[in-house]
């Protein structure tokens, strides 16, 4: 797992990272990675989520809110993203917000979450 302030192919200067938006940095964190998951190092849920891809075949992009300096920051803007108290881990598929672990798992019981990760290119089977 790592923890990514920018892509390769961003330039961004350390006075433009503190001036985002986190709903904007959320989103162009979501969208440079087919799996993205926003996590808290400490959090079981989290880790159950992170070795459910991993298992699957698929390497997901992590965010660690809790070793991000602005992590409180991006936490509070997914609790207001997904109307919940109850944030991580939070996953989104091809920049598209999937949820939490409970409709991930749902996804993943239902069938629907393999082609997701097919779309976005996450899995080649």
């Amino acid at each position: 797992m790592h923890y990514q302030t920018a892509s390769w192919g961003t330039y961004m200067t350390p006075t433009r990272m503190l001036m985002d938006d986190p709903l904007e940095r959320i989103e162009r964190l979501a969208s440079e990675n087919a799996v993205v998951i926003f996590s808290i190092s400490t959090c079981c849920m989290c880790h159950a989520i992170k070795r459910l891809f991993c298992g699957m075949g698929v390497n997901p992009a992590v965010h660690e809110l809790d070793e991000d300096p602005r992590g409180k920051e991006l936490e509070r803007a997914l609790m207001r993203l997904l109307g919940t108290s109850n944030v991580v881990p939070v996953v989104f598929i091809g920049g598209k917000l999937i949820g939490t672990m409970d409709r991930v798992m749902a996804c993943h019981i239902n069938g629907s979450l393999v082609p997701l990760l097919k779309q976005a290119g996450a899995l080649w089977l």
